[in-house]
């Protein structure tokens, strides 16, 4: 069974097909199929969450598959959290849009921050384990597919640089890049850049994190033309409250941005929960 079988078997979002402009990645050659399956004689396939022996490598076991809470309609047309009945509409928009409508278009998330899903993000962004980079970037291939469709540009949320010496590495530019070699759909981590150093949103109430990030982001001069009139997909690791990503949005705005859509592994839907 594919991964796309599984995601829909999970109660995902469906995986629809893609734009014809869009190129997926690329099948593996022959001799690299070879290599792969010399390599799992040697090695055997594991799931990346329990380790329990698998059929193919980058994946879960079923039962790690089934412990994930993917994002499937009836879901928010603008903020992407899941609904609790179908009214009927094309286009569903949550009390909470209407209330407070975000500085983006739309948001989309593969899944909500469940336990499971908090291990694997939480090892690929804190612990250094990359084992699981190519199966999110499918995951977010499908979870993100009616925002890819005519996308022009995938930006990654970034890190201050004193924090990216820290961790030698930002996990939203891997997720943008390992996207957009999934899709051809293009990416830039230096399109928007920290203005200021902000301490760790960790701990802080919803209000305490919009304040931190006010005005934290920009894009430089030489990078608004690439911006000016695009269609831009954020990529992120988690949504919590949306207080970045906003600020994130309304940076893309001010540099002329067509349309500001946002793309992440996982989103959290109980924000009294955000010591996170």
């Amino acid at each position: 069974m594919s991964q796309a079988d599984l995601f829909n078997e999970a109660d995902a979002v469906p995986a629809t097909r893609a734009a014809p402009h869009r190129r997926l990645r690329q099948p593996r050659t022959i001799a690299g199929r070879i290599f792969e399956r010399l390599t799992d004689l040697v090695v055997p396939p594991a799931c990346l969450a329990c380790r329990e022996r698998v059929g193919d490598r980058d994946t879960l076991c079923p039962t790690c598959w089934r412990d994930i809470a993917f994002i499937r309609p009836p879901l928010c047309d603008r903020l992407g959290i899941p609904m609790p009945f179908d009214p009927g509409s094309p286009t569903i928009v949550s009390v909470g849009a209407m209330a407070n409508p975000p500085a983006y278009d739309r948001a989309r998330a593969v899944a909500t921050f469940g336990p499971l899903m908090r291990r694997l993000v939480h090892g690929f962004k804190y612990s250094d384990s990359h084992v699981a980079r190519h199966l999110f970037a499918g995951w977010l291939r499908l979870a993100g597919d009616e925002l890819l469709h005519d996308a022009d540009l995938l930006v990654p949320i970034p890190l201050n640089r004193w924090r990216l010496v820290a961790r030698r590495f930002n996990q939203a530019a891997i997720l943008a890049n390992d996207l957009a070699r999934e899709t051809g759909v293009p990416a830039d981590p230096l399109v928007l850049v920290r203005t200021r150093r902000t301490p760790s949103q960790v701990g802080l109430t919803i209000e305490e994190r919009k304040l931190n990030v006010r005005g934290a982001f920009a894009v430089p001069g030489p990078k608004r033309g690439a911006v000016a009139d695009r269609r831009i997909v954020i990529v992120d690791d988690v949504i919590t409250t949306g207080a970045t990503i906003s600020a994130a949005a309304r940076a893309l705005r001010r540099a002329g941005a067509k349309r500001v859509d946002v793309l992440a592994l996982a989103l959290v839907t109980d924000t009294s929960r955000i010591n996170l």
